[in-house]
């Protein structure tokens, strides 16, 4: 069971980046998937989370409209991040759990190894 997030590099403010999760060694099936991410110095935040189905999706007030969390047939998860400003520096992860979404990164179980992202002119 094995998640590996992918797509993070460098991007001026104002811009875009897709990020995908994607899965092998399980399917996605009744597994709700997380973005967290971590900046330099700070503690890791919840910044999006989608059920497995797709009929819940929760956002941190602070990517609410700009950031869209979404799943593809072939079992990865994308995060689209909009309007990039220096607040999206940071390594961001993928998460998984069976079950239920959560905001809290305590409640999933398996974790890609991070991409970082960084925001800057």
């Amino acid at each position: 069971v094995q998640l590996q997030a992918f797509g993070g590099g460098w991007v001026q403010p104002g811009g875009y980046l897709r990020l995908s999760c994607a899965a092998s060694g399980f399917t996605l099936a009744y597994y709700a998937i997380g973005w967290f991410r971590q900046a330099p110095g700070k503690e890791r935040e919840f910044v999006a989370a989608r059920s497995w189905n797709g009929d819940i999706t929760n956002y941190a007030d602070s990517v609410k409209g700009r950031f869209s969390i979404s799943r593809d047939d072939k079992n990865t998860v994308y995060l689209q991040m909009n309007v990039l400003n220096a607040e999206g520096t940071a390594v961001y992860y993928c998460a998984g759990r069976y079950g239920s979404v959560s905001i809290f990164s305590r409640y999933y179980r398996f974790w890609g190894q991070g991409t970082l992202v960084t925001v800057s002119s």
